[in-house]
């Protein structure tokens, strides 16, 4: 089963320096029938303008992933972290047992990022947090692991979550495919360009939900950048 659920159809709060569109129930945007998606619980598109930014503010039990499209953001944590994470790298985040962090633009342009919250497989652990570059050439015509809770993804960041966050860059006419494992499902959003899932065309940061499906075939109609999460 595919769901494509159209851009215009998400969530949307435009603070002046934050513009954000959500993919599921946050903060003032509430949809009874996108609380989440499986273990996935928060897909934010984020627009972030230059010199703002989210101040301090807690977290619990909680993976947060971010994938900055454009730009870079900046971190700081009570852990004693500080790190800048910038255009087409992840930063990850275990929240566990309580972290207070923000998280600035402090560049000279706007910073756009995806936002991807996924419930942790064991809760009550000590919080951490890190980031990892990943060169773009790695991700030419395939899906590579980025972020990850899966032991065989030496070289994704790690997560506490039986999920994987996919990304990959694809040519007009170019496919690739994911094997989904039985009971597993997808959300893919793809960061620039339009796409063809299974046949079906979804459009730049359209959501689109998959599951009961065994093999997932993405075929670039446009040069496209796109992030597939595979989770239970």
């Amino acid at each position: 089963m595919i769901e494509i659920r159209p851009f215009a159809s998400l969530g949307h709060a435009n603070h002046g320096w934050l513009d954000a569109h959500h993919h599921f129930s946050f903060a003032d945007y509430w949809n009874p029938a996108r609380q989440n998606f499986g273990a996935l619980r928060v897909w934010n598109d984020d627009h972030i303008a230059a010199q703002s930014g989210f101040p301090p503010h807690p977290h619990k039990d909680m993976e947060i992933i971010t994938y900055v499209r454009q730009g870079a953001i900046t971190h700081k944590d009570n852990q004693g972290n500080v790190g800048r994470t910038a255009a087409g790298d992840v930063q990850v985040m275990s929240a566990g047992t309580g972290i207070v962090h923000a998280e600035y633009n402090v560049e000279q342009e706007a910073t756009e990022i995806f936002q991807i919250w996924v419930e942790p497989a064991r809760k009550g652990l000590p919080p951490r947090w890190e980031n990892r570059q990943f060169p773009k050439a790695s991700q030419e015509g395939t899906l590579r692991p980025l972020a990850s809770g899966r032991p065989e993804h030496r070289d994704a960041a790690p997560i506490i979550a039986n999920a994987t966050l996919y990304a990959g860059t694809l040519t007009p006419g170019q496919e690739t495919t994911h094997v989904l494992e039985p009971g597993r499902r997808a959300y893919i959003v793809s960061a620039r360009g339009q796409f063809s899932v299974n046949g079906q065309v979804a459009q730049a940061r359209d959501g689109v939900a998959i599951s009961a499906e065994s093999l997932v075939t993405l075929r670039a109609i446009d040069e496209a950048e796109i992030l597939l999460l595979d989770l239970p």
